[in-house]
């Protein structure tokens, strides 16, 4: 039966999704989880932490919790910003570079697999609504909306 609760709805699915791509990536020693890290660390090019986790959409504290295990098995490096030194900058090793690739290529099979079942119009949809979900702009309208209502 359809939820009427749209967050109800979207952490189910994101469970579902999490345990197939946890699966997935067992053949690399990753979580989804920290598959999205390093992916997003490898796009952001040495990102700053507060940087990362606004990409995210986390906390400082929930990041630094998640980068625990990559820091511990050499995949990431936190280095101190050179610019701002109470910063810290977050970077693939070299270790950390070649799982991110090996786990890349999971991520493009278990995708292209998703597109072929889900329908790759349908895909590109999904990932536009949940794009505009996530954003800042989305997150202020609701929440603004939420405090009219309650005033």
């Amino acid at each position: 039966m359809a939820s009427r609760c749209a967050n109800a709805s979207v952490r189910r699915a994101s469970r579902r999704l999490g345990q197939i791509y946890d699966e997935a990536f067992t053949a690399c020693g990753l979580k989804a989880t920290q598959y999205s890290l390093l992916s997003q660390i490898a796009r952001s090019d040495q990102p700053r932490m507060r940087d990362l986790a606004q990409a995210l959409v986390m906390d400082l504290s929930a990041l630094g919790h998640t980068l625990k295990p990559l820091v511990r098995d050499g995949l990431v490096a936190l280095q101190v910003d050179e610019t701002d030194r109470r910063s810290r900058r977050v970077l693939l090793t070299e270790a950390g570079q070649q799982k991110y690739a090996d786990a890349r290529k999971i991520s493009e099979r278990v995708s292209d697999v998703f597109d072929k079942t889900f329908g790759a119009e349908e895909t590109v949809k999904l990932r536009q609504a949940l794009d505009f979900i996530a954003s800042e702009g989305f997150a202020h309208s609701l929440l603004e909306e939420l405090q009219a209502t309650n005033a």
